[in-house]
């Protein structure tokens, strides 16, 4: 949908209930963190209590799921509100002048006439060029990197892409103790900005738990009880940034904020090969299209809107629905944006079940999901497709390649794929042969175990 669009859409403002007083919404991603690493999803040998509050005194979606398996992708998705192939951002980069087309409307774009006040905090991965970082996207401000990673620690000279910028200004290194540390600070300035009286939308987009593996020394004292030395290092960073959500969390308390702020925790994919991260009991990880890849935790906080504490929705939710829920919180009107994202408000305050197909697509591997039946299928080299079946229901870790004994519900689902592509279009740029190649051969059914999982990134 074109931004002219905005303009005449985006300014209805609905008769909802919420209109009156609009909340703030923050959303906190995580980076490459592992499914089972929240003490909220069964994780052992470290404790996540500020990140756990948001899911126990709020929603815990434990069917949720981003839109690509890989960081770029993914993100594009949650800005843009709708599949990211739509616009042909299906693969990880970008570079040079790619990115999220300008035409794109942003949840930034889109709140502006609620008089949001925007900002992303941390890593954008979006696209480098003037034109695509996030002040011409609609957001009022920026403090982060544009690049996918960086250091923890303070760069001794330039990197370009990587350097810390906050609207525009590039900010001088010694202001880094510790990455997670500054972006914290940066989103806590803004927070107390006075917006005149204005709600903000925060995009608080942390590096944590994505490589490069560092952590503080106060930090891995706390975990001397893990033995291997990177898990050890994972746990510190994720401390870390629990400890700085619990930061966020105390700010808005004290403003008198809680009720009427709302909150998303979500990471952009599931765990990675290189940190040692914990997907549980989904199989794979990071660039898969086995659930490892794509199903994360995602938790949502909002008594203002009437939700009750300590639910659990197991219905299956998509990062996309967070754009069309601010809307609805907002009391603006989306219908004619087309977003493929669902409104998630009724289920928030009253715990309405709801079911969606989903569907996903990289490159050489695309998935749907029709209920509990799911279908991978993999582009082989000579551009013939291999399909694997699985009833997620029966087979949550995907053990059991069920397309030989149920053809006829493999075929319905091929054809629902590619109903679906019918609505998307080609990618834009690729990630070359390696990566292409390891999307086939990670979708080998013989590809059995975290060891062999990782490696193939």
């Amino acid at each position: 949908m074109l931004k002219r669009l905005l303009t005449t859409v985006s300014t209805i403002i609905t008769a909802s209930a919420f209109a009156a007083s609009p909340p703030n919404i923050l959303v906190i991603m995580a980076d490459d963190m592992g499914y089972a690493d929240l003490s909220l999803t069964g994780c052992k040998d470290f404790s996540t209590p500020n990140i756990d509050r948001i899911g126990s005194e709020g929603v815990f979606f434990t069917d949720a799921h981003v839109t690509a398996g890989v960081c770029a992708p993914s993100r594009a998705g949650f800005v843009s509100g709708r599949y990211q192939q739509r616009v042909g951002f299906e693969c990880n980069g970008p570079g040079g002048k790619q990115g999220l087309p300008t035409e794109v409307v942003t949840i930034a774009e889109a709140l502006q006439p609620a008089g949001y006040v925007s900002s992303v905090i941390g890593k954008w991965h979006l696209g480098y060029t003037e034109d695509k970082q996030p002040i011409a996207q609609g957001f009022k401000h920026f403090s982060g990197f544009l690049k996918g990673s960086r250091s923890y620690f303070p760069y001794s000279k330039d990197s370009g892409t990587k350097n810390l910028t906050r609207d525009g200004v590039k900010v001088d290194e010694s202001e880094v103790t510790y990455l997670t540390d500054w972006l914290t600070d940066e989103a806590i300035r803004l927070i107390n900005e006075d917006r005149g009286g204005n709600p903000y939308f925060m995009f608080l987009s942390y590096n944590a738990p994505h490589t490069p593996m560092e952590a503080l020394d106060e930090d891995l004292a706390k975990h001397t009880q893990i033995a291997d030395e990177k898990r050890r290092t994972y746990a510190a960073m994720m401390t870390r940034m629990d400890d700085n959500v619990g930061r966020v969390l105390k700010l808005i308390e004290e403003r008198g904020e809680m009720d009427n702020t709302m909150i998303f925790y979500l990471s952009d994919n599931g765990g990675a090969y290189n940190n040692s991260s914990d997907n549980g009991q989904w199989r794979g990880i990071k660039g898969s299209k086995w659930e490892g890849g794509h199903r994360v935790p995602l938790l949502c906080r909002w008594p203002q809107g009437g939700m009750k504490g300590g639910q659990l929705c197991d219905s299956p939710a998509l990062s996309l629905d967070i754009y069309a829920t601010a809307m609805a919180a907002a009391g603006l009107d989306a219908s004619e944006l087309e977003l493929d994202g669902s409104d998630l408000t009724k289920t928030l305050a009253e715990g309405t079940a709801f079911n969606r197909d989903l569907a996903w697509r990289r490159g050489a591997a695309a998935a749907v999901r029709h209920g509990s039946w799911k279908l991978i299928r993999v582009t082989e080299l000579d551009e013939s497709y291999r399909y694997l079946l699985f009833d997620l229901k029966e087979d949550p870790s995907e053990t059991k390649d069920l397309a030989a004994k149920y053809p006829e519900r493999c075929a319905a689902l091929q054809k629902q794929l590619a109903n679906w592509e019918s609505l998307m279009i080609e990618r834009k740029w690729g990630e070359g042969k390696k990566w292409e190649n390891n999307q086939r051969a990670k979708h080998n059914m013989d590809v059995i175990g975290r060891d062999a999982e990782r490696s193939l990134p």
